[in-house]
């Protein structure tokens, strides 16, 4: 049966939602910058962000910002077990370690704290951290590779007999890092799992590339939270998650907008109608569809399905509701047809 986790009162896996994540992207020191990221990422969905922790000095801020925002989060460390123990005395209660580069002796402090303070411990492994010698068991294959890496990590846990436990494994290799989590879930079967690509990159490549990724293990039922690690604003990389999620038909975050690719057909500028049409969108019910369509072909009756609509016509646009006809009006019209017919004054 499927584990659960549960860092503040975010309850992750065991039938949960898919959770989306993100990290910050705000050095800890500049605590105003950190506590106003924190409330950008809440305020467009994110549920989980981690949070570098580099060096002991940075304590302070930590608790500092811990204890004012209100969005849940993750301390990211790295090799040093004292930081680890020091983000969970400030007040974090989700780490994220890599208990292979941590002395034995001081991991178990740091499992000891954990039990304690009732954390969460996420472990994993990325594609460049991997060891020659796990690289030589696996015979080459980096994804095997990457799974010798977790299993590991896990069972110096598991035999301390600590089971609060987050699994991870990352790659910028898409084959990669979907081979590796197959492995992984087929091992360890009942853990919570995190998925994501690891330096996706930027722009379009980077959402290709996690998509790709994300989409290929979630649509096997394997990843109960997720990270589109972007080189972007982490706002970009909360947007890009819900997508994903919502292309899967796993959670609906906003409204399904729906619009054609356009082609010679095109009545309307389709690209200009959506511009005008996404601001009118944002304070309506979550999870209906509203369609944006070029002409007549893909029009009403193609997007029927959709809650609202428009399509565009020889003299303008028509506007539908439950693939009903509302009106049509020309294109001068719709700057002030438009709000009244989102907001339902139509």
């Amino acid at each position: 049966m499927k584990r659960s986790v549960k860092i503040n009162n975010l309850v992750i896996g065991a039938g949960q939602p898919v959770r989306v994540e993100s990290m910050l992207k705000t050095r800890l020191n500049d605590r105003d910058a950190c506590v106003a990221q924190c409330e950008s990422l809440l305020n467009c969905g994110c549920e989980l962000a981690r949070v570098a922790l580099p060096r002991a000095d940075l304590y302070e801020d930590l608790k500092y910002l811990v204890n004012r925002a209100k969005l849940t989060l993750m301390a990211d460390i790295h090799f040093d077990p004292n930081l680890a123990i020091l983000a969970m005395q400030a007040g974090c209660k989700a780490i994220r370690i890599n208990p292979g580069n941590m002395p034995l002796n001081r991991l178990n402090d740091v499992i000891a704290m954990a039990k304690d303070l009732g954390a969460v411990i996420r472990i994993g492994a990325n594609g460049g951290s991997v060891s020659e010698r796990q690289l030589e068991e696996a015979k080459g294959d980096r994804a095997k590779a990457l799974f010798l890496a977790v299993r590991e990590q896990a069972e110096l846990l598991l035999n301390n007999k600590f089971e609060n436990l987050i699994l991870s494994a990352k790659s910028s290799s898409v084959p990669e890092c979907v081979r590796a989590n197959v492995m992984i879930n087929n091992y360890y079967p009942e853990f919570v799992m995190h998925i994501g690509l690891t330096e996706a990159g930027p722009g379009d490549g980077g959402i290709v590339k996690s998509t790709a990724g994300i989409a290929a293990l979630l649509s096997q039922g394997i990843g109960d939270t997720i990270r589109v690690s972007l080189t972007d604003e982490p706002e970009r990389e909360v947007k890009v998650g819900y997508e994903i999620l919502k292309a899967l038909e796993l959670r609906q975050h906003g409204v399904n907008l729906i619009s054609c690719p356009t082609c010679g057909r095109r009545r309307a500028d389709v690209m200009k109608l959506v511009k005008l049409v996404e601001p009118l969108t944002h304070n309506l019910p979550e999870g209906i569809s509203v369609a944006v369509m070029g002409c007549e072909v893909n029009g009403p009756k193609e997007a029927k399905h959709a809650k609202l609509g428009l399509a565009g016509t020889v003299k303008g646009a028509v506007l539908f509701r439950d693939g009903q006809t509302v009106g049509e009006y020309s294109f001068e019209e719709l700057d002030d047809i438009l709000p009244k017919f989102f907001n339902g004054k139509l």
